[in-house]
């Protein structure tokens, strides 16, 4: 039987065991996937305790993702660029870290939502792991741009620098959004766990594509984007699928369907 976790805090709202749960059912695979609330500051002993009971890997989520990076004993060269990880595979005295949010965000947008990321300008809400995760994904669609707005700008800036290689990017603070629509805003701060909407210029989200990288049909951002003429507006539920099956298939070698997965929670 494999071991398998999720790691977080918050924790309570995780919809990845149902998830998992279903993948093992569709592959005939036998698994656990418990969910595990971890101290804020306690992080690596949490990991390696359950590392030490038979653990095969585990994903991570908010607030750990650049700390499970440090933990990683080798990087996937995808995690390697995006500077986080969320998933972490254990083999004999190896812990691997993957980042699988950017392959299951494109995932989610081109084949689940039908949208077409070449030539559009992207805005991205936030300047944390969630978006360090995303950015080298989203840039190997070709948009025309991605903007990263941050609460604290020098963060923003210096993420748009770290990414400038792969394509057009700036960064700048939050009150620097004008209100000049885009193609696609992504939410990828954390603000609707805490039950927040950073206050920005709401003329950004007319006609654009306003997708929110958290799950959960009425969070702060939905409600915002609704408010202010969104024409296409989606929580993360089905980026959740379709990273924690590339997740899957890394541990398992067994690729299964999110198809049948994403219409069980979006009932």
């Amino acid at each position: 039987m494999y071991k398998f976790a999720v790691f977080g805090n918050p924790i309570k709202h995780s919809l990845s065991p149902n998830i998992h749960t279903q993948f093992a059912q569709q592959t005939g695979l036998e698994i656990s996937y418990d969910k595990i609330l971890v101290p804020i500051d306690d992080f690596s002993s949490s990991a390696q305790a359950f590392i030490n009971q038979g653990a095969n890997g585990f994903n991570i989520t908010v607030p750990f993702k650049l700390v499970a990076f440090k933990f990683a004993s080798e990087l996937t060269l995808n995690a390697q660029i995006a500077g986080a990880v969320n998933t972490i595979k254990i083999e004999e005295d190896k812990i691997i870290g993957e980042n699988t949010d950017g392959i299951g965000l494109i995932n989610d947008l081109t084949h689940n939502l039908s949208i077409e990321l070449k030539d559009k300008v992207i805005l991205i809400l936030g300047a944390g792991g969630a978006t360090r995760g995303i950015l080298l994904p989203l840039l190997e669609q070709q948009p025309n741009r991605v903007m990263i707005a941050n609460r604290t700008p020098s963060k923003a800036i210096k993420l748009a620098k770290d990414f400038a290689k792969f394509g057009k990017t700036c960064g700048f603070s939050l009150d620097k959004i004008k209100h000049d629509p885009v193609d696609i805003i992504i939410n990828a701060t954390s603000a609707s766990l805490d039950g927040k909407m950073p206050n920005i210029a709401s003329g950004v989200a007319n006609n654009a594509v306003c997708y929110d990288l958290m799950y959960g049909k009425q969070t702060p951002f939905i409600n915002w984007a609704t408010t202010n003429y969104g024409s296409m507006i989606s929580d993360g539920s089905g980026m959740l699928v379709e990273q924690a099956a590339v997740a899957f298939e890394f541990w398992t070698g067994a690729k299964p369907n999110t198809k049948q997965v994403l219409s069980s929670l979006r009932r």
